[in-house]
């Protein structure tokens, strides 16, 4: 594939990213206050929501900033966690553990489902990005070893 060709594919995997984490933040902003009651001795799950919402937007951030394998990772991090943990506390009652207050919603909305979609076609973007990344920069450098050792041995 050209340099263009990787270009394009790891700018569109990044738009894909940074729109589902986009719609992540902002329904976790969004339906927070809907959520101040659940809670436990220490936090709420509104507090969980916008804890949630300014890591998603921070990543985003960070993924536009910096388009490395890092910031990649951290966004499949990110949207994977968020994915699993709408459907883990739809199906799974956990009940209260630690600081955590009980999130078992066993409740289907547009916004719920609306940033369950976004996180997990974020997560997979972002788990593609990470791969194109990975395998650009291996080309890259197996491409200037391999002029180095041409450039050696005709020097020699």
């Amino acid at each position: 594939m050209s340099a263009r060709g990787w270009l394009a594919v790891r700018v569109a995997l990044t738009v894909i990213v940074v729109a589902g984490l986009a719609i992540d933040a902002y329904v976790h902003f969004h339906v927070a206050f809907g959520y101040e009651k659940v809670q436990s001795s220490v936090l709420n799950e509104a507090q969980l929501f916008r804890a949630e919402g300014a890591v998603a937007a921070l990543v985003a951030l960070a993924l536009l900033a910096r388009p490395r394998r890092y910031t990649a990772a951290l966004a499949f991090l990110v949207t994977a966690g968020g994915a699993f943990a709408v459907l883990l506390y739809y199906y799974v009652n956990v009940g209260a553990f630690g600081p955590f207050p009980n999130m078992y919603e066993h409740v289907w909305y547009t916004e719920k489902t609306l940033s369950a979609w976004a996180e997990g076609i974020a997560a997979l973007a972002a788990l593609a990005l990470l791969i194109v990344m990975h395998v650009r920069v291996r080309r890259t450098t197996d491409t200037a070893a391999e002029r180095g050792k041409t450039s050696v041995q005709l020097s020699g």
